[in-house]
């Protein structure tokens, strides 16, 4: 019984290690675009920001040794994040009315700052970013419960 619940538990440990590297790497582009191309961020992007970078000390010490309630912590911040970023991209969208956009001073938050392969913003990025997370921590979790 213990054997299988190590096993269902270490089972868990890859989609963990998933979502730090995903974390790690948004962590250093959003370095790379605030220090070296000199971007500054919107208020939505710090809010982004503020979710994102404990997820990088969060999720590693939840599996060194492994943890299971890392995901009690690291998912209700990975979720504030992906609110946040679907906000930022419905606003940048035009989806939201400008009038209800947080940022009264600043970086705009529909300014878009960089825009790849026609259709990848930073707000985008983000997104993306942060539903890997929360997929990567439901199937740890789901991985684990086993």
């Amino acid at each position: 019984m213990k054997a299988e619940r190590n096993a269902a538990s270490a089972a868990g440990w890859s989609p963990l290690f998933g979502a730090w590297l995903v974390a790690a790497s948004s962590l250093l582009g959003a370095l790379f675009l605030g220090e070296v191309m000199d971007l500054p961020p919107c208020v939505l992007c710090w809010w982004q920001r503020i979710a994102m970078f404990p997820l990088v000390l969060i999720l590693p010490a939840g599996m060194f040794p492994l943890d299971r309630n890392v995901i009690r912590y690291a998912l209700p911040l990975a979720l504030a994040g992906w609110m946040a970023a679907l906000f930022h991209v419905l606003l940048v969208a035009g989806v939201i009315p400008e009038r209800i956009q947080p940022c009264s001073r600043g970086v705009s938050c529909k300014e878009i700052q960089i825009e790849w392969f026609g259709f990848l913003t930073i707000p985008m990025l983000s997104l993306i970013a942060f539903s890997l997370i929360v997929g990567l921590l439901l199937l740890a979790k789901h991985r684990m419960s086993r």
